[in-house]
């Protein structure tokens, strides 16, 4: 099987430009921590790096993959915010930096077992 990639919505589409509006549209994320659950492409990471300013995304388990298929609802995975938050220094701050933006790697399984 291939690797899998976890999308969550973490900030709204409001007040950002058409272009990522319309890939969020794409992607078939409504609202806030929705998730979606991409194949490792070229075009999805492509679509990925267009909207980083609005989403987490890192490699997901099978354990945390077989988890949340109870919350799907079509191609999107609706789920809780998350306790404790999503980094110390909120949501407007890449994940590097300590906030809650952009690539996790594998710690995107910590980040949905808090969701659930």
């Amino acid at each position: 099987m291939s690797e899998k990639i976890a999308v969550i919505l973490i900030r709204s589409e409001i007040g950002h430009q058409q272009e990522v509006k319309d890939t969020l549209k794409m992607l078939n994320f409504r609202r806030k921590n929705n998730c979606v659950v991409l194949d490792k492409k070229p075009e999805n990471l492509g679509m990925i790096k267009k909207i980083k300013d609005v989403v987490t995304w890192g490699e997901i388990s099978e354990e945390v993959l077989k988890e949340i298929e109870k919350r799907k609802k079509g191609k999107v995975y609706c789920l809780h915010p998350p306790r404790k938050g999503y980094g110390r220094k909120g949501i407007k701050i890449p994940f590097k930096v300590g906030g809650g933006l952009g690539y996790r790697g594998d710690k995107i399984n910590d980040l949905i077992k808090r969701m659930l």
